[in-house]
This record gives structure tokens, sequence and C-alpha cells, in this order.
């Protein structure tokens, strides 16, 4: 039987954008129609190699955008006529801007957490919330911190043992790529408000949560750490703690005694994994660290701002359109296309990863010997 799928563009193509691309291009169940921008630099020319249809956000840069030759197909308006479902990746205001003219062409719309709540009136994370999101016309996929939070904080919830949380989150700069036109060096920048923004933020989602933020930017580029303290309903154990986190989708488990010690092994496993562009979709909680003393617990994990919310993306097209009814059906879904897991380290990763670099040396070996 043929898969019904569902028809979605993406506008713009940034550090989300792309990655919402390639995300959708590996659901059985969906299509790409394309992405639009208005830049002409290296990044819109590698849609280009991957053969990814593309339009011009705005008629003015058509011109442009063929002039630089960048093989532009059509304008926004024509890509919006011809999708189910529009994921607005384009920089904070410019989505808001957008949301009336996907309303006018009947299309449902996706914006990311750099928009307020207020904008979509829905704010989602596919664990907690899938199903307030069917039927609707538009939602907010959170930011990556919030997330995380959500993530997290939700499966202590689900298992009956959050009382109260309070955190501390330690945020990255910028973006990796943007690190030559600014950030911070040698300081931490707290930001001057608590709670910060994530916490409330959280709420939107789950608003049962009863959590403080507290955040601070550190002069470093990539990824964001958590500290969180929390108060359990219950007096528990370190098992009972970790086996609520196993229970739940897009937490996966880091260990400092298998040298996994910062940010940055954690972003080199990912690499050694195959991970496309060192991506890193999951939580990653360090289990060893998890801490319970009585009804209180404390962790700490890492969130990779680039990435974690791509699989949110994907799941809230699902939602959106209708094509799959059940959260827990498509995230399982999202998790076996992307390649999510619940423990980086564990054996079948890793023969699975050793089973294809071994595959691949052969392939070489033998053109090789073919003289290829």
């Amino acid at each position: 039987m043929k898969i019904k799928k569902v028809r979605v563009g993406v506008n713009g193509y940034g550090v989300i954008g792309k990655r919402v691309a390639d995300a959708v291009r590996m659901q059985p169940d969906m299509e790409l129609v394309g992405v639009s921008d208005i830049i002409t630099d290296y990044r819109i020319k590698v849609a280009a190699k991957l053969d990814i249809p593309i339009y011009a956000s705005r008629a003015e840069d058509e011109t442009k955008m063929k002039d630089a030759d960048i093989p532009v197909v059509g304008v926004l308006d024509k890509m919006i006529g011809a999708v189910n479902v529009m994921v607005d990746c384009t920089p904070k205001g410019i989505a808001a801007m957008n949301l009336e003219k996907y309303k006018t062409a009947g299309v449902k719309a996706i914006v990311q957490g750099g928009e307020k709540h207020s904008v979509t009136g829905h704010s989602f994370v596919a664990q907690a919330n899938y199903a307030t999101a069917l039927g609707h016309d538009v939602t907010r996929v959170v930011s990556c911190n919030t997330t995380s939070i959500v993530r997290t904080l939700g499966a202590l919830q689900d298992a009956k043992l959050l009382k109260k949380a309070r955190g501390v989150l330690m945020r990255r700069a910028t973006d990796p790529w943007e690190s030559d036109r600014g950030g911070i060096m040698n300081t931490i920048v707290p930001e001057p408000h608590i709670p910060s923004h994530q916490g409330p933020d959280a709420q939107t989602v789950r608003p049962e949560l009863d959590l403080v933020t507290i955040a601070a930017k550190a002069s470093h580029t990539e990824c964001h750490n958590h500290y969180w303290v929390v108060e359990l309903t219950h007096s528990s154990s370190q098992e009972e703690v970790l086996d609520a986190f196993r229970k739940a989708p897009r937490i996966a488990f880091i260990r400092m005694s298998e040298g996994i010690v910062a940010l940055n092994s954690t972003l080199e496993l990912m690499r050694d994994l195959g991970r496309p562009r060192g991506d890193m979709w999951e939580v990653a909680l360090w289990e060893d660290v998890l801490t319970v003393n009585g009804a209180e617990c404390y962790y700490t994990y890492q969130v990779d701002n680039e990435s974690i919310a791509i699989p949110e993306n994907i799941d809230a097209i699902r939602a959106l359109s209708g094509i799959v009814k059940d959260g827990q059906e498509s995230i399982r879904m999202t998790d076996e296309a992307l390649g999510i897991k619940r423990d980086f380290i564990d054996q079948k990763g890793i023969s699975s990863f050793v089973q294809r670099v071994s595959s691949n040396s052969k392939l070489d070996l033998a053109a090789e010997q073919g003289g290829g």
C-alpha cells in the first residue's frame, strides 16, 4: 500500500532550517517540497548540491539569487501553494510576520522558539502535548533549553516523582558558525532576571511544573549545560530516578567513567558515531553524576542547541497535518528514522558503527585493488 505523504516546505535554510529539511527527507511519510531563503552564499549552494528545490523568500531576491547561479525554481508564495505544512525557521520576529501569509493560503505552520508563545497560542514538545496540537493550524516548537527542560522534568512528573525543581543553565555564547561575528570571551554574563525565560517558557507546555531557572551566558559556542536540584515527592533512590528517565523519549545517558567528562567529549562522540554534522538530538544526561539523597535529586546534562529541537519539528508536522494521531507512534517513527538512542555507548550501537566502518573500509580496499 502506498504511504500517504504530507508535503512540507521549509522557510529559512539556516542552522535549524537545513537540519529540519534533512530530517523531513528521512521520514517515510513526508515529502520535502523545497526550501526558501534570501542568501546566495555557500549555505544555499549546499542545498542545490543536495538537489533540494530552492525558492526565493522574497520576490526581490529571486534575480539576485539566480545571478549567483542559485537554481531558484520560484518564490515563496509558489512553494506555499504546494505544501500542507510550512516549517518557518527564519530569524526571530520574521516568522511571526509570515503567519498571516500561511493562514491566508490555508497552510499549517510551525515556528521556532525564538517567537513568543502568544504568537501561536500553542507551544509544542512531542512527549508532553502532542495530542493538543492535533487539528491546530499553527504551533511553536520551543527553544533548545526549554525542550530539554520539558523532556527531563516531564519524565519525573510522569513518574510522579517531581515536587519542584530549581535549575542553573550555563548557555553557550553564540552558534558555532557565527563565532567570528561576536560572542563573549573570558567572562560569564548572568541573565538579569530570575527566573530566566526558560522556566516560564517550559510552563507554556506543562503548566503544572513547579520550577525556577537561573541562567548565564558563558564564553563557549557549542552546547548548553544544565544543573538541576529537584525536590522529589518521596524519599527515592538513584535507580528509581534513572528508571523514570529511561522510560522517557530522547534522553540518553553518558558516563564520566567512560571518558565523557565535558561538553567537548560528547561532541567528539557524536562525530565518532557518524552523526550528520555531529548532531545530538537527545538530552545527554550524566548517569554516574546523578545523585539522590532522600527526597532530593541532583543531576546535570548537556543540550545541543543546534539539533535537539529537530525531532520535535518532525512530530509537530505530523500533529498539525493529522497524518499520525498517536504521539507515541510519531515519536517512534521519528526516532527510528533519525537513529535516536537511549544510550550512546550501548553494545548494539557500537557494533552497528563498527560494522559500518568495516564495510566502508572493505569498499575502499576493493576500489584500491581495482585501480579506482
